[in-house]
């Protein structure tokens, strides 16, 4: 079997309202998507983490760098691929973007593999450990509104989440410390004393700042303090670390597993979020997984991105291990995006894929997906209508 072509897909909408994070506000959603084919027909879909116009600028990097080196080569030699690919963009990308687009091609080979194998990907990178999934809903996204609106805002947010039956739920912050801890505590008086509620600050604060918020998060029974400063200031992290309660997540904007070598090894986390639609695809998310479970750190992937995405990483949880095991064991969770009708979630794909409603269902919890490869295939037609080519 050889691959005869690459390409990409980015896609876009209108959101109903502005949202943002602590870097910016955003009124689109963008997801992008790569379709590997080969000469056998069979066809394997993957993703590129990068929001906004990076989806574009990942777009050509997967069409004009990546695809004339390995058209021509068996999908089926992930490795070599791979690792072909890495050591030719070394010189001039081991982090960011490059790696964002070899990410999306390297889940499109492993798809090419469960659909050969007539195998779900789950089966493909150790097998079923986990019958079910529990998910937790991240949402209450930063608007461009007064802090006191931000707060009757997100308090409904929050009750709504809870309400759909998900086993936790992350919030935004990364407004100035004052209004952060005040809008965390809004939230956590919404939901009550003891649910699981994570804070995401996106790397806003350096250490002085990430400390004052830290310290009253410690107050307040909060599960993780995600991103408190830059992802390159490994003794920031090492020092909240140090001086928190709180546990102390990161990672998404971490590449390879020798990025991924130098934040373990700095001591700089207490739960590892591995982003796979970024960090070099599934190849290497098995060797970042290795890493840190040989160093005891727990496994949240981040999940951000399309129904690719989600199904790509519900497969990778359906085989996380319990880490470490017992009778009651810490479980991995599948972050769930819950703001607003995110139809590239909801409407993209060929087959029927809800994880609200199983979480519903299930008391929070979701299926793993049995379909072989990926699990799912968007639809063309859908492509069409929402696809750019700028």
């Amino acid at each position: 079997m050889k691959i005869t072509s690459i390409k990409s897909h980015v896609l876009r909408y209108e959101l109903e309202k502005e949202l943002g994070y602590s870097q910016q506000y955003y009124k689109h959603r963008t997801a992008h998507l790569v379709e590997v084919q080969t000469d056998e027909g069979i066809t394997g879909w993957g993703e590129c983490f990068g929001p906004g116009n990076i989806a574009l600028a990942n777009k050509f990097i997967v069409e004009k760098v990546i695809q004339p080196l390995v058209i021509g080569e068996d999908p089926l030699n992930k490795e070599h691929i791979w690792q072909k690919v890495y050591n030719l963009l070394r010189d001039s990308g081991q982090k960011g973007m490059p790696i964002q687009a070899l990410s999306g091609v390297d889940i499109a080979l492993w798809d090419i593999l469960g659909k050969k194998t007539n195998s779900p990907l789950y089966q493909l990178v150790g097998g079923k450990c986990n019958n079910e999934v529990p998910v937790y809903g991240y949402g209450m996204m930063l608007q461009n509104k007064p802090v006191d609106q931000l707060i009757e805002l997100f308090q409904k947010e929050a009750k709504e989440i809870k309400e759909k039956n998900f086993k936790a739920m992350k919030m935004k912050i990364g407004i100035g410390p004052k209004n952060d801890l005040k809008l965390v505590k809004a939230v956590r008086d919404a939901v009550g004393p003891e649910y699981k509620l994570m804070v995401d600050a996106n790397h806003a604060y350096n250490l002085n700042d990430a400390l004052y918020v830290g310290r009253g998060l410690d107050d307040m029974n909060i599960y993780w303090f995600e991103e408190p400063v830059a992802p390159e200031d490994y003794e920031g992290y090492r020092e909240l670390k140090k001086k928190l309660k709180t546990n102390v997540a990161g990672g998404e904007a971490e590449f390879t597993k020798y990025g991924w070598n130098q934040l373990i090894k700095n001591k700089c986390i207490d739960i590892a979020q591995p982003e796979v639609c970024g960090l070099g695809g599934i190849t290497e998310y098995l060797k970042v997984s290795a890493l840190a479970q040989s160093n005891f750190i727990p496994i949240i992937n981040h999940v951000w991105g399309s129904a690719v995405s989600v199904a790509v990483n519900l497969h990778l949880l359906t085989a996380q291990p319990d880490m470490p095991g017992g009778l009651f064991p810490f479980k991995s969770m599948l972050e769930f995006d819950t703001t607003d009708k995110n139809i590239f979630i909801t409407d993209l794909c060929n087959e029927s894929f809800s994880v609200l409603d199983q979480v519903k269902k299930n008391d929070g919890y979701v299926k793993p997906i049995e379909n072989v490869g990926i699990g799912i295939n968007p639809n063309k037609d859908f492509i069409k209508k929402f696809e750019i080519n700028e």
